[in-house]
């Protein structure tokens, strides 16, 4: 079986869940093992039970069970077979064993077994049956000891098991006794099987399983993967669906994949290698997939592997493919494609072959020989030819010309794949050199010729010039697209598995093409996914679970009634010959075009054309398992989204949809985003109007005219629970509910609350309005590399607050600053639990934004980790760095990096952006005049005086600055002259301010809060206005104010991580909360985290 092959189970669960071929003369049906545990025991208790009844009785009983009945059966067939087989042929034992028999089954005939056989001895016949089946299954078989055995079941059977009790002449005369009188029975008539004869072993052990199970076998397999697909194979073949054709008279199709150069296959010094944790991927694999390990490791030794230390020798090639298998390589995705070239074979044999075919090689078709092997399981004959016509495999793998030149050894890999399948071609684009500026371009298809045993071209097409005019993705698969053949092609990501049950439904699928719905036929068949990577960390679980509620219940509800389900991955399946006079399936012009996925639906309905969703096939798909990953890939969608808002696509749509369908195509596409958007702005306007109510005054007022006023306010604010994110998972328990139960769904939302998943689905929320807010204003979005590795290694707090700062830790802190402000300036605000509840999801917000990245990072709490992070942050933040300097290492080369945005948007984007920055000014408006300072004055005046309180603080740092870069290498004296006159200075100013005015301590504190957005808001609007400022003095001194800033901000997060790094016993609750789906599977995720290899 495919799964075998896969290592999802062992050889004992290959035979527990075989069915197996009908053979030693069994009438009945040979079900699985799986399906007839414990039905023998069962059905003799029932005889036991029934014991005086009539036999139609008591088979009756048995027969209300059809596994009961044929176990019964089988079993009663194979130990008839087994004793005729173990006693020679020809003699007198072997004709004493037959005539019982015979007797038995005359008196099963005519219904008089219970009537003439005691049946309170079955049971021990039953255990001398078991004996006799355990001494044959012994490697070292003891002849003594079978004869013994067989003696003690002719004892039970022929004397004591009939009623009726008979002499020996009468027994000798009905041929059931020895007619020698010297010699005991069996002692030279026992002949064992060839120990060697693995076929007769097989059935032995079936035969002791039926025997002997008394445990059900729910967990059989045990492999939660291998489940899942039995589950879903068996449930989807009662699902509507077209009468599959016979291979010759199906259409044709192609699969189509995009690579650029990810990983192909892990080398074995990937494997080996360990990371700066001390973890290698094959350690982290061995643990996260210990079972399939295990299988791995028996398979290796049955092909002729005797110590487990010669895999990374004699099976290097094996292991390697048993790790690229589970990663997100191009491996893993070529096998997947490549079970429906296998598939086919198998049902073209099917379809041709006649039923005495069928039975002969029944083992050969349920062996399925590896890919690997290159054994053409069923002949050369017209099935290999059939489907080779049917299937095509191509690749378009954009740079592996570069590869070949190079000798990279993706190319070798590559190559290796196309000499094991022999139905995969590799497009690529070939630059040929003619002169010194002279370069032609070329698209050419290669495959691996089996005969001259070399790679060899089909086609070369010329190009008009350079492949990479617009996106690098939908360019790559345009290229390769004219290489398809046949009526159909599918779309398949770099990311994708394939399984072989579900590659023998593709002929069923193929024929929706044939099928109206509505008043057309499809254009785009929608194929079901699933996650497969969200099984070990809670992270992957979030996205997974959030992920799969779109793949199914979504987008079966927009096909179906809604019918405005687009392109959105790329598992779908194209009508070629529709899409190739129409632009093809991918639309390529560079930023708008990001998101090419979604403008091939949008190409598809605009042109007339029909999407339909089917559920009863499904491909695999890999998803981000990392905060990180998963942030860039929502941070490209949500930019290609504010990329889609500007496209003519979306524009012709929303002019020619129908009011229904245009809400639904609102809803699921750039409304999605945009009323995310949306909420978190709501968010600001609230929290900045209650900011405003309190330093004007107006909440004070209000408070003092009205009593009812607290009352709303905490009504007021309960509309944001509502909006904090938590809801986002509502499609994701009723598609639970709908696959697994209202219980189990329910159970697995508390379950994923507890693990924290509103914290993640509100940090995403915050990213998925940043990016999409961002492309709006000024677009600029770009793809992401998101990366499809295994992500234990823990994240540097640098390289978090590199991704964050801007997206989420900024925002963060100014709406921390805003709730803070309000708590001291708000007569509301006093009452603390009128407070609580009025900001509660506000700082649920701010918390989750400030805290997601390190309560979902691998030791996001460990003290020692946390200490080494800030010094490289301090390191990261002080570098200066050079021209050649990358943003890792150099915080000026990130901070230039991070406006980039700013320096393509038009005059209204630096506008909007300017009067975005203003906010930052409230503070300062506002807390001036809450000041002691100001004695209660309302004049404008106050406000402008304010600014002097600016203009020194600026002063002052500009001349340290100054001082430092003249004074601090060479004149040291000087330098801490000056630190010490502006210090001297600064404090005799203040102790005047205490003594001569109203001036306290506590309007510093204030004065802070007012001060530092202002800071910020004059960084911001510089940044703007960067084109002018440049050249100037200024410059240097914004760029200097900002590193401060943002070493300000630094702090302010790394704050509460280094008080729960600090505390006891944080770090383990966060190891629980990330891997708890791994805990509850029993995995070691403690010393994977802590690369502790030894056991």
């Amino acid at each position: 079986m495919a799964f075998r092959e896969e290592d999802l189970i062992s050889y004992k669960e290959l035979e527990l869940l075989e069915l197996p071929p009908n053979c030693w003369n069994v009438r009945v049906i040979r079900w699985p093992c799986v399906l007839l545990c414990n039905e023998l025991l069962l059905a003799l208790s029932q005889a036991l039970e029934l014991a005086e009844a009539p036999d139609s009785w008591i088979w009756l009983k048995i027969s209300q069970s059809e596994y009961r009945r044929c176990a019964v059966i089988e079993a009663y067939d194979c130990i008839r077979y087994l004793l005729l087989s173990v006693v020679k042929y020809g003699s007198e034992e072997n004709s004493i064993v037959g005539k019982f028999f015979n007797e038995v089954d005359g008196h099963i005939q005519i219904g008089k077994f219970a009537e003439n056989y005691n049946i309170c001895l079955l049971p021990k016949i039953h255990s001398k049956v078991i004996q006799l089946v355990e001494l044959l299954r012994k490697p070292r078989k003891d002849e003594r000891e079978t004869v013994d055995v067989l003696q003690a079941l002719y004892e039970l059977c022929v004397r004591g098991f009939p009623k009726l009790k008979r002499s020996i002449p009468e027994l000798r005369n009905d041929g059931l006794a020895s007619q020698r009188e010297t010699e005991l029975l069996f002692e030279n008539s026992v002949q064992f099987p060839d120990a060697e004869d693995e076929f007769f072993n097989r059935q032995l052990r079936r035969v002791h399983t039926i025997l002997t199970s008394r445990d059900s076998m729910h967990d059989v397999p045990k492999n939660i993967e291998a489940r899942r697909r039995i589950a879903f194979f068996s449930n989807s073949l009662f699902m509507n669906m077209p009468r599959a054709p016979n291979v010759e008279k199906m259409m044709a199709f192609s699969v189509l994949t995009p690579y650029y150069d990810e990983e192909v296959c892990f080398g074995k010094e990937n494997l080996r290698t360990p990371n700066e944790d001390g973890i290698s991927i094959l350690f982290y694999l061995q643990k996260i997939y210990e079972d399939e390990w295990r299988n791995f490791m028996e398979r290796m030794k049955r092909e002729g592997m005797e110590d487990e230390d010669d895999v990374w020798d004699k099976k290097s090639r094996e292991l390697r493919l048993w790790a690229s298998y589970r990663g997100q390589t191009l491996s893993r995705t070529v096998r997947g494609m490549m079970y429906y070239y296998r598939a086919l074979k198998m049902l073209a044999y099917l379809d041709s072959a006649s039923e005495v075919d069928i039975r002969a090689g029944t083992q050969e078709i349920a062996s399925h020989h590896s890919s690997r092997r290159n054994n053409r399981q069923l002949g050369d004959g017209h099935e290999y030819g059939s489907a080779l016509m049917k299937f095509t495999y191509v690749v378009a793998c954009q740079v592996y010309g570069q590869h070949k030149a190079k000798g990279d050894p993706r190319a070798e890999e590559i190559l290796h794949l196309m000499k094991n399948n022999e139905a995969l071609r590799v497009a690529y684009v070939d630059e040929v050199h003619l002169g010194r500026d002279e370069v032609e371009y070329y698209s050419v298809l290669v495959k691996y010729d089996q005969e001259q045993q070399r790679e060899v071209e089909v086609y070369r097409v010329r190009l008009p010039g350079p492949l990479k005019l617009g996106e690098g993705k939908p360019e790559n698969q345009n290229h390769a697209f004219i290489f398809t053949r046949g009526d159909a092609v599918q779309t398949i990501d770099m990311n994708q598995d394939n399984y072989f049950e579900e590659a023998l439904k593709m002929r069923n699928l193929l024929e929706e093409f044939k099928v109206h719905y509505g008043i057309r036929r499809p254009t785009i068949l929608g194929v079901r996914e699933n996650i497969f990577t969200g099984s070990v960390s809670s992270l992957a679980w979030f996205m997974s679970a959030q992920e799969t509620s779109f793949v199914t219940l979504g987008q079966r509800v927009l096909a179906n009634p809604l019918k405005i389900r687009m392109h959105y991955g790329h598992p779908d399946v194209f009508d070629r010959f529709w899409f190739m006079p129409r632009g093809g399936v991918s639309k390529a012009s560079r930023l708008i075009n990001i998101s090419e996925d979604i403008f091939a639906g949008f190409n598809c309905t605009l042109r007339g054309g029909n999407v339909t969703h089917h559920e009863y096939i499904q491909v695999g798909k890999g998803r981000d398992v990392g905060l990180n990953q998963i942030s860039m890939f929502e941070a490209k969608v949500a930019s290609g989204n504010g990329e889609q808002i500007l496209s003519r696509d979306v524009y012709r749509l929303g002019h020619r949809l129908d009011f229904f369908r245009m809400l639904s195509f609102y809803y699921t596409t750039v409304g999605f985003f945009f009323n995310t958007m949306v909420v978190v702005l709501t968010v600001y306007s609230f929290l900045w109007g209650r900011l405003y109510l309190a330093l004007s005054g107006i909440e004070g007022y209000a408070m003092e005219t009205s009593k009812n006023n607290k009352a709303f306010g905490v009504i007021l604010n309960q509309q944001f629970f509502l909006q904090i994110g938590l809801f986002t998972a509502f499609p994701m328990v009723v598609e639970n509910s709908l696959e697994h139960g209202f219980l189990p769904a329910v159970w697995d939302f508390l379950t994923m609350q507890l693990q924290l998943a509103s914290v993640f689905y509100t940090f995403s929320m915050g990213t998925r309005a940043h990016f999409f807010g961002r492309t709006i204003l000024h677009g600029g979005a770009k793809y992401r590399a998101t990366g499809r590795g295994f992500v234990v290694q823990h994240k540097s707090f640098a390289e978090n607050y590199r991704l964050y700062s801007r997206s989420h830790f900024v925002k963060a802190i100014e709406l921390g600053v805003i709730l803070i402000v309000y708590a001291a300036h708000s007569p509301m605000a006093q009452d603390s639990f009128v407070y609580l509840a009025m900001t509660l999801s506000s700082w649920f917000l701010v918390l989750s934004w400030i805290m997601a990245p390190f309560v979902f990072n691998p030791s996001g709490f460990d003290w020692l980790k946390t200490v080494y992070d800030f010094e490289d942050f301090l390191n990261w933040i002080w570098y200066k760095g050079g021209v050649f300097t990358k943003a890792e290492h150099s915080w000026e080369t990130w901070w230039y990096e991070e406006q980039d945005h700013l320096r393509t948007t038009g005059l209204w984007g630096k506008l909007l952006e300017i009067i975005l920055d203003l906010r930052y000014f409230m503070f300062q408006y506002g807390v001036v005049y809450q000041l002691n300072i100001t004695g209660g004055k309302t004049s404008i005046s106050v406000y402008l005086l304010s600014w002097i309180y600016m203009i020194a603080v600026m002063g002052i740092y500009v001349v340290m600055m100054y001082a430092q870069e003249r004074f601090a290498a060479k004149e040291h004296i000087k330098y801490r002259l000056t630190q010490l006159v502006v210090i001297s200075m600064t404090v005799l100013v203040l102790t005047l301010l205490l003594d001569l005015t109203s001036f306290t301590l506590l309007d510093l504190v204030s004065s802070m809060l007012a001060f530092v957005p202002t800071g910020w808001g004059l960084i911001s609007i510089a940044l703007v206005l960067r084109p002018f400022l440049e050249s100037t003095v200024v410059w240097d001194t914004v760029v200097s104010l900002a590193r401060i800033y943002d070493l300000l901000f630094g702090v302010i997060v790394m704050a509460p991580v280094a008080l729960l790094s600090w505390l006891p016993g944080f770090q383990a609750m966060q190891t629980r909360i990330l891997f708890n789906e791994a805990f509850s599977r029993g995995l070691q995720i403690s010393r994977i985290l802590s690369g502790k290899k030894t056991n």
